[in-house]
């Protein structure tokens, strides 16, 4: 009896461990994916425009999203529960709403429009030792040396990657000497606002019920991207946002890469340890980088080797300083570390 149990108990632990890497897997390749089907647009204008811009992604994906969400979270949005949250969650719940459903994505998406795929997954990496720096400093969470060292080593190879890039177009501008470009520059600021709503979820928001958080999260994102966009681009920027053809593309998208990507990530962490998932969760920029060279053919270019190599070397520190740890980390604390995902 006790072979069966353990043989049972540890069927279940290769079982999520398949889902957590299927989920990273999901996740890695969502950039090269988002530009791929926009490139899929550009072949197939609609009333002299690109039905799969960029924006429009953003948009009609969280709305594709929000109609998932809505069909398997919706008895969460219950009297009784929406009565236990205050004003001050509320309150929290719009900022992080704010930062991490609106101007985070939004700035991400211009960003891949304005540069390399492999450029936006490596400056992404700016976000995991800001939200580790703000943690120690306004949670007071305790952190080993070796986490130090992987944080600073993951930051040099960020700057690497930013400010070696070859001044190639009017895209770059100067600053203190360095050229750094405007997509790079718009995926470090997308990266800090993450940081920041990470920080603001676990220091406020980790009792709020899943389903409440992600439809809110998506439902007022989606809004406040919308009328962004048309104070910055106009009325006719999302003139084909419920074009069939647009729409038939971001229901696969919002279903594969947000709805699958997530519930496998979920049902990963059910079964694996924290440690496991945070190790996982470190090849997302290495699959990124092989997935922007087999679906868009982008060829690393030097300053991204040596950014990224840089990079690699901080998240080595990162996991040894993780299985070092005595005590276990909260598992939203992993999930939050991952990054982009897709919308």
């Amino acid at each position: 009896m006790t072979k069966l149990r353990s043989s049972h108990r540890q069927s279940f632990r290769i079982g999520g461990q398949t889902y957590l890497w299927l989920a990273i897997l999901i996740f890695g390749v969502s950039s090269a994916v988002t530009r791929k089907i926009t490139e899929i647009g550009a072949q197939n204008f609609i009333g002299g425009s690109n039905p799969i811009s960029l924006c429009n992604v953003l948009f009609v994906g969280n709305l594709c999203a929000l109609i998932i969400l809505t069909t398997i979270y919706w008895r969460n949005w219950n009297k009784a529960t929406l009565k236990q949250l205050s004003f001050k969650n509320w309150f929290n719940l719009t900022i992080v709403a704010i930062l991490s459903g609106a101007l985070a994505p939004g700035l991400i998406f211009q960003a891949l429009a304005l540069t390399e795929v492999n450029n936006v997954i490596l400056v992404g990496r700016l976000e995991p030792p800001l939200t580790l720096a703000l943690s120690v400093w306004l949670l007071k969470e305790r952190v080993n040396l070796w986490q130090v060292l992987g944080a600073i080593a993951s930051f040099i190879g960020v700057m690497l990657t930013i400010t070696l890039q070859p001044p190639t177009n009017a895209m770059m501008m100067n600053a203190g000497g360095f050229h750094i470009g405007v997509g790079e520059l718009l995926a470090a600021v997308g990266s800090v606002a993450l940081s920041i709503s990470i920080i603001i979820t676990k220091k406020h928001l980790l009792q709020i019920p899943a389903g409440i958080y992600s439809i809110f999260r998506t439902a007022l994102g989606t809004v406040i991207f919308f009328f962004l966009a048309l104070v910055l681009y106009g009325s006719d920027h999302f003139m084909n946002a419920f074009s069939p053809f647009l729409w038939r593309w971001m229901l696969l998208y919002a279903a594969i890469i947000i709805v699958v990507g997530q519930s496998f990530w979920i049902r990963g962490l059910k079964a694996c340890t924290v440690s496991m998932a945070s190790l996982a969760s470190s090849f997302i920029p290495i699959i990124g980088i092989l997935a922007a060279y087999l679906i868009l053919g982008e060829v690393p270019t030097q300053a991204q080797y040596l950014g990224g190599s840089v990079i690699l070397f901080g998240i080595f520190l990162s996991q040894v300083g993780i299985s070092r740890q005595s005590s276990t980390q909260e598992k939203q604390t992993i999930e939050n570390k991952i990054g982009f995902k897709g919308v």
